[in-house]
């Protein structure tokens, strides 16, 4: 009898841990939007799930143009993943609507600050961008820097393009660089492009220390240096012929023009690096250099643009621990390499300065300039209502982007279009910031 209730009671106890590991197994779904990466992030799955048995992930991995419908679907319908993509250009709607968790106390908690670029971190905090808390983390982080074609700048006799460049060095180079042999067609080769787009318009402010909002970010005040960055861009096609009109160029890719050798320079984020490479082929000869300084440009400001794409957690998971876990995980050094494009820099410090990312044997040669800028101040002028506002993907219609593209286009001048991007813009922006 004593036998029998001891095997009882052995059955029992294997039993009950059979139900304690499985009360303790965690299911978390993380939607990812690059498919083209799936491959490796399943393989970066398998290793976490290796490393914590207790939890599972269901990943699914969508292209970005299906990704924001079907995420913010589930959002409004109380069914987000439990981790997601974040992008800077909905991190502030989406904090403000509640749908974020705040990882704050996990990074206090967690996270060596000094392995990581912690100014990248300034664009995922809300409601301020210093002193706010945590509500995503990148993985991943761009910066913009000065395209330039070596064998251009060769066949011109130029010395190619470095951190003491100033707006007029710039300039002498793109007119010793456009090449027009019949001056009634366009030029074969023009020494730079631009169009009204953020990422080749805003580093041109900052690089002349200027700004495009106010200092809470709740209204469109592009102040006197910025006004300066935007007639200086205006006068290299208008004035100086050295940049084509958009006109020009509507129905070409525009990150094609560079590595298809139609123009020597070009200012935009450093993801482009990956398409110089692929398209411009193994002997396109292409170096990287800041953005040059204006005139106005105040002496010691390391202003510059990040764009991050991060990782969030929902505000409503069950397993918030578990989701920092996996969070934590995406972000660290277990990352491999081959998941970033050449150009999109880790946010790990370690990974970000090793040979395999700095890819010595590639051009450009001097990736250390992207982490430099790293370093630097973080500024943006993504606002609630910005894709609005600023008309991104939608050039050539609405917003700033639209107002500038007519700029280049010779059909209105700088100050018409400061007055319809700040009236328009503002329109948009007392809707989401009703008092400035």
């Amino acid at each position: 009898m004593k036998r029998k209730l001891w095997i009882f009671l052995a059955l029992a106890l294997v039993a009950s841990f059979a139900l304690t590991a499985s009360a303790q197994q965690i299911t978390l779904r993380y939607f990812m939007w690059d498919p083209m990466f799936e491959d490796m992030e399943r393989a970066l799955i398998d290793e976490f799930e290796r490393q914590n048995p207790n939890i599972k992930v269901e990943m699914t991995a969508m292209d970005p143009s299906n990704y924001w419908p079907r995420i913010s679907a589930m959002a409004a319908a109380g069914e987000l993943p439990d981790v997601f993509s974040m992008s800077t250009g909905y991190f502030e709607q989406w904090a403000q609507d509640g749908l974020l968790l705040n990882i704050q106390e996990f990074v206090d908690r967690d996270l060596s600050t000094d392995e990581y670029f912690t100014e990248v971190f300034s664009e995922n905090r809300y409601p301020d961008k210093q002193t706010g808390d945590l509500y995503a983390i990148p993985y991943a982080w761009v910066t913009p820097v000065l395209f330039y074609n070596m064998d251009m700048f060769d066949a011109a006799g130029l010395e190619y393009p470095d951190e003491t460049w100033t707006w007029d060095d710039f300039l002498e180079a793109a007119k010793k660089l456009t090449i027009q042999t019949d001056p009634r067609r366009a030029p074969e080769q023009y020494g730079f492009f631009w169009y009204g787009r953020y990422a080749q318009v805003e580093p041109w402010v900052y690089a002349n220390s200027g700004r495009i909002l106010n200092e809470n970010k709740t209204r469109v005040a592009i102040d006197e240096n910025a006004r300066e960055a935007l007639q200086f861009l205006s006068d290299l096609t208008n004035v100086h012929k050295v940049s084509p009109p958009y006109k020009e160029i509507v129905g070409i890719a525009q990150a094609d023009l560079f590595p298809l050798r139609q123009v020597a320079m070009w200012v935009d984020g450093s993801w482009n690096i990956e398409n110089n490479r692929q398209i411009g082929g193994d002997d396109f000869r292409f170096g990287i250099a800041p953005v040059p300084k204006g005139p106005s440009y105040v002496e010691g400001d390391d202003t510059t643009y990040f764009w991050p794409d991060s990782v969030a957690i929902s505000a409503t998971t069950p397993h918030k621990e578990a989701a920092w876990e996996l969070v934590k995980f995406l972000v660290g050094e277990n990352r491999p390499i081959e998941s970033y494009m050449a150009g999109k820099v880790p946010i790990h410090r370690g990974l970000a300065y090793s040979e395999e990312w700095l890819q010595k044997d590639k051009y450009p040669a001097n990736m250390e300039l992207i982490l430099q800028q790293g370093e630097g101040t973080g500024r943006t002028t993504f606002t609630l209502g910005w894709s609005e506002w600023r008309g991104y993907a939608a050039t050539g219609g609405a917003g700033m982007n639209g107002e500038l593209d007519k700029v280049t286009n010779g059909e209105q001048n700088v100050d018409q279009a400061i007055k319809a991007i700040t009236d328009y813009a503002n329109s948009v922006l007392e809707r989401y910031y009703p008092e400035p």
